[in-house]
């Protein structure tokens, strides 16, 4: 990737970050540790990969994003608000009674959202029907999900697996945020889902393992995807939880806590400096 083309997608991953905190500062809820795990994939995806119009939200066309692990949604707001899907202002109001950014995605009142999600498991479920109509429709579109790691202990996250190889959604990309953490503590010991990789192989799919935070390697990975034929591709994306913000990096109690005042200030300033 060139380098003046990474630096762009840097900023404005580091902008959604930036965002993200000023969400659920200003919500005094919600979760900030994995929305900053995948900023950097959700920029690349809206302003590289996808093909989605803000001027035409609806277009039977367009590429589909659903984000499976719905609690993450600061990080899609961000990124939507960036694109122009809405005002950048309205970021403000996530979880106010009357705002139509709720605390999970809602697609009957949020322009640029899919998929109304937030029971884990349900997503990707919604994701493959979305990729399996496209073959039957003979629609050209991709659908693309982002599925938690701790999401991935969900037994209806592996039928959704068995679905997609079953009906050789070569259209369907799986994005797993690898960040090592749930809102009870490691994955590993919570319900150790891991190997991702071998489980995900031994379900039918194409497996890419690359790093979440690298545009090149998240270039590459999505690269790769496209070329898959006669099989669904999952892309394991190793990220840090809350990346960008030291004292939230690696955190478990970052999981679903807001920033107080002081935070929030410190935070702010650490992604200034980028």
């Amino acid at each position: 990737m060139e380098q003046a083309k990474k630096q762009q997608l840097a900023k404005i991953a580091n902008q959604l970050r930036l965002d993200i905190v000023e969400e659920v500062h200003a919500a005094k809820s919600g979760h900030p540790g994995g929305s900053l795990s995948i900023a950097d994939i959700i920029t690349y995806l809206y302003y590289e990969e996808m093909n989605v119009n803000p001027q035409n939200p609806a277009d039977p066309d367009r590429d589909r994003f659903v984000l499976s692990k719905g609690h993450t949604a600061p990080a899609l707001y961000a990124v939507l608000a960036e694109k122009g899907f809405f005002p950048r202002e309205e970021l403000v109001t996530l979880r106010k009674v009357d705002s139509f950014l709720q605390g999970h995605p809602d697609m009957k009142h949020t322009p640029g959202v899919d998929m109304t999600t937030g029971s884990l498991g349900l997503g990707i479920s919604a994701a493959c029907g979305m990729a399996l109509a496209a073959k039957i429709d003979g629609k050209n579109y991709r659908t693309y999900t982002i599925v938690g790691d701790g999401e991935s202990e969900e037994g209806q996250v592996w039928e959704a697996c068995m679905f997609a190889a079953h009906y050789k959604l070569d259209n369907f990309c799986m994005i797993l945020d690898l960040n090592g953490l749930q809102i009870d503590g490691p994955i590993t010991e919570v319900m150790n889902p891991t190997p991702h990789d071998q489980k995900l192989a031994a379900f039918g799919f194409h497996v890419i393992v690359a790093d979440g935070h690298d545009f090149d390697a998240i270039e590459a990975a999505f690269a790769e995807a496209k070329t898959v034929k006669g099989k669904p591709t999952a892309i394991i994306f190793n990220t840090v939880k809350g990346k960008g913000v030291s004292f939230m990096e690696n955190q478990v109690g970052w999981h679903g806590s807001a920033p107080n005042d002081e935070q929030y200030a410190q935070a702010v300033a650490e992604l200034s400096k980028n």
